[in-house]
């Protein structure tokens, strides 16, 4: 992998607010070369303290985008969440090894994301919309927080999940409540990624069936203690 990303900083493009709480942060591309799943570091403010996110831009598109959580008293969502257009954040190279629908010379694949940890499988969507996966659990706090769901339907089967209020478009309750929906089968990866509970519990429930460990694929974006 490579970055061209010059002295370290990207120029901002856009701020798109999609919730009062997530946004997409929209950067020149600067010839920076990712694969869906990589993940870069955005520092805050004069450079100090930095956080991974993951690239929810496809490999292809003139941009980079990151969907983003801002979290209350953090040291970079927030600054980077107050950018306007032209400013400048300091950006590592791109980094990472969770890889949806790579493993196993494109074996069949099923996604399961909670928040913003359906960003590495929109990058996916987006390079590689020719070759969905069997399914897509998603899961949000609420129906605003379901960023492009709409789009996402048009690309593969996605099962939505919303815990805190009623959708009619959605399951209310967990997105685990939907694990009995997904494609088994001993020739099938599972990729996860969001909230360390729901990667734990969806773990165990595949390893129960049968599913072997080199089949489960996890990336952890939040911690259910922090």
């Amino acid at each position: 992998m490579t970055s061209k990303i010059e002295e370290g900083t990207a120029r901002v493009l856009d701020v798109i607010w999609r919730t009062d709480g997530i946004y997409e942060l929209v950067l020149e591309r600067n010839g920076v070369s990712f694969v869906p799943g990589d993940c870069a570091a955005l520092f805050g403010e004069d450079g100090q303290g930095s956080r991974p996110y993951s690239f929810s831009s496809g490999a292809n598109d003139p941009e980079l985008r990151f969907l983003i959580r801002r979290m209350e008293g953090g040291e970079v969502s927030p600054y980077l969440g107050s950018r306007k257009q032209g400013d400048r954040v300091k950006i590592s190279p791109p980094f990472g090894w969770f890889r949806p629908g790579q493993a196993g010379n494109q074996a069949p694949s099923v996604f399961i994301a909670t928040g913003t940890g359906i960003a590495p499988f929109m990058s996916y969507l987006r390079t590689w919309p020719n070759s969905p996966p069997l399914s897509c659990l998603y899961g949000v706090r609420t129906r605003a927080d379901a960023v492009d769901v709409e789009w996402m339907r048009e690309q593969c089967d996605v099962r939505l999940a919303v815990s805190r209020e009623t959708a009619q478009d959605a399951h209310h309750g967990r997105v685990t409540d939907l694990l009995d929906d997904i494609p088994l089968g001993p020739g099938i990866h599972y990729y996860l990624c969001g909230l360390d509970a729901m990667i734990d519990q969806t773990s165990d429930w595949l390893e129960e069936r049968g599913i072997p460990i080199a089949h489960i694929h996890r990336e952890c974006f939040f911690n259910a203690d922090a």
